[in-house]
């Protein structure tokens, strides 16, 4: 917990980035599933991803992988044995959308807004099941503040939730007619049904 506080209290002080170069989304993603394989594993929890995707966003590797470690561990944690962790990436307007969904107990809506409060745990029981810091979600939070993006979340009790994380695509140079189809076209499904097709697969 201590290097977590002390994380935390870094990104929050944190003006400017110091390290910001072009990321690989999927290394980003390939990093964070490897740093809780075990667990995964030990919990008979498949984690599944969509086909790589050659995105990329500019900003800080080693916290954007911690980030995204964090959904899959969070994932993970209130996943019931045998169950079904997915990754997903896309390209949505000008940011790039990492989602991360899972098909455990889900989360009260009233708890919804409070997820990335520092030490936040929500229902007692399942945090007493579950262990760990409370700091997980907050360190996402200011992660993906730092890097101008977003975090959201979309969950139904008894059925799962999805956590999207969204970054600034990397500016490149396009001509008009170069652009990629993805970045022109517009999005069709509404968050929610996007979030109910992931968890009826």
């Amino acid at each position: 917990m201590v290097a977590e506080l002390i994380e935390l209290s870094r990104l929050q002080g944190a003006e400017r980035l110091p390290n910001m170069t072009d990321v690989d989304v999927d290394t980003i993603v390939s990093e964070a599933i490897s740093r809780h394989k075990v667990a995964a594993d030990n919990a008979d929890i498949e984690v599944r991803t969509d086909a790589p995707s050659n995105l990329r966003v500019l900003g800080d590797q080693t916290l954007l992988v911690t980030a995204l470690a964090n959904l899959v561990s969070n994932a993970i944690a209130y996943s019931p044995r045998g169950s079904l962790v997915s990754i997903s990436r896309r390209r949505r307007g000008a940011n790039i959308e990492i989602a991360v969904t899972d098909r455990g107990i889900g989360i009260a809506p009233e708890d919804q807004e409070r997820v990335f409060e520092r030490f936040f745990r929500g229902d007692k029981a399942r945090s007493r099941a579950t262990g760990g810091s409370g700091l997980g979600l907050a360190i996402v939070k200011h992660v993906a503040a730092n890097h101008d993006g977003t975090i959201r979340v979309w969950s139904k009790p008894g059925t799962g939730s999805t956590f999207t994380l969204a970054l600034p695509a990397l500016i490149e140079a396009y001509h008009d007619d170069e652009r990629p189809e993805q970045a022109r076209e517009p999005e069709l499904r509404s968050n929610r049904s996007q979030r109910e097709e992931e968890l009826s697969r």
